[in-house]
């Protein structure tokens, strides 16, 4: 088991997870069309309802009150979505469940799927068929074959450089592409994400992969659960191999027009040709900790991605606890309850994923889907008997109390 590489990392606080009232009832849910080649220029009329009947309405759904900011006029994002991370309120949302290309947010699925499965000093050797079918002009970490990468190290080509590469290695060991595929698509659809069809594990741009700004804020909700997945995404830089990577995610690491955005603790960007430009962000302020989704900004400056988001992030902060949900994030399917012999409502406790954790797999335990995971004192806390509690607030750890490091 090699060295652990230097990282620099923004730090993870701890809080109690205090359990609140969260309803898991909601309308009638309406199952998404089957994918097209490629989306439409315009969202269509009928979207999905998970989540809610506004949630599948076109264009944008905010309940303005007196007190309630307006939201940014200058948005110009398809599609996007402002969520509170905990109780899982959707406080605004536009166009949300419009089936777009994800392009690289969509490995925030692929880390939630496969990250449990080996622990972090497990080795790989890499052969040339582990690099075999990466598309033309994929993103890339440096994966050079006949070399031997961690786990750990992977990981961090993963989140950091968005290494298509990396995936693929990744992959390699988990079965194979075609397996990951089928692996993220049972988990897709646990976690209620009926927008999402898998084709690639890396998000490159392939006829019929796609997905919403409401199924990557699940993805990224599921994900946070998990310590190795917080702190792979709040990760500014680290070592690899002979020289230094830094993540792509322009709030966490800033750039030139960008500057670092307070409280920011990751999570997932990317960029293809079919997808434009896409955006996972989580960030806390003042004890709210928001998760918020933009998908492919019609402007075209540089950064517009996160631009957007923080404007988003911005207004979420100055709305929160002031204007009304929209909708609402579900839980997963393993999280509500099917009525027992006795119609007792208890959970049922299969969640139906194929989920095949490797034994002593480093971070919180199983899938983490069904399971609400807190830090205390060092100490991974498993509450409620290791099973997630039904019609509660999904604990997610206090992300971030910023302390920047250069």
């Amino acid at each position: 088991m090699p060295a652990p590489k230097k990282t620099g990392r923004r730090s993870l606080l701890v809080t109690s997870a205090t359990l609140l009232s969260l309803s898991v009832t909601a309308p009638a849910a309406l199952a998404a069309p089957t994918p097209k080649a490629s989306p439409t220029a315009t969202p269509p009329a009928r979207m999905s309802t998970v989540g809610g009947a506004r949630l599948g309405q076109p264009g944008t759904q905010v309940n303005l009150a007196p007190g309630v900011p307006v939201l940014p006029k200058d948005l110009t994002a398809r599609s996007w979505i402002v969520t509170d991370a905990e109780s899982g309120e959707v406080l605004a949302a536009h166009n949300a469940h419009w089936r777009l290309p994800p392009a690289s947010t969509l490995k925030m699925l692929f880390a939630d799927t496969v990250l449990p499965r080996f622990p972090k000093g497990t080795t790989h050797k890499v052969v040339p068929s582990d690099l075999a079918g990466m598309g033309d002009g994929s993103s890339v970490v440096g994966i050079k074959e006949g070399s031997t990468y961690s786990v750990h190290d992977l990981w961090l080509g993963v989140f950091l450089r968005s290494g298509n590469d990396a995936v693929h290695v990744l992959s390699s060991m988990n079965g194979g592409v075609g397996q990951t595929v089928r692996d993220m698509q049972d988990h897709a659809d646990e976690l209620q994400a009926l927008d999402t069809h898998v084709v690639t594990p890396d998000g490159y741009d392939e006829a019929g992969q796609l997905s919403s700004a409401y199924d990557l804020t699940l993805f990224a909700r599921s994900g946070l659960q998990k310590k190795d997945f917080r702190d792979y995404c709040s990760t500014v830089r680290a070592k690899f191999g002979s020289g230094e990577i830094r993540n792509t995610n322009r709030l966490l690491a800033g750039d030139s027009d960008v500057p670092v955005y307070q409280g920011i603790a990751g999570v997932k960007n990317g960029n293809t040709t079919h997808a434009g430009a896409t955006f996972t962000g989580v960030a806390e302020r003042n004890g709210r900790v928001l998760l918020i989704t933009v998908m492919n900004p019609e402007k075209h400056e540089h950064n517009e991605v996160y631009k957007e988001t923080a404007k988003l992030f911005d207004w979420g902060f100055q709305a929160a606890g002031k204007v009304q949900p929209v909708g609402e994030l579900v839980p997963p399917k393993s999280a509500v309850p099917s009525p027992g012999p006795s119609g007792s409502g208890k959970p049922s406790g299969s969640g139906g994923t194929s989920a095949r954790p490797v034994a002593g797999a480093a971070g919180d335990s199983g899938s983490g889907v069904g399971t609400a995971a807190a830090i205390a004192g060092g100490v991974l806390v498993l509450l409620a008997g290791a099973a997630f509690l039904v019609n509660r607030r999904w604990p997610l750890p206090d992300l971030m109390r910023r302390r920047n490091r250069p």
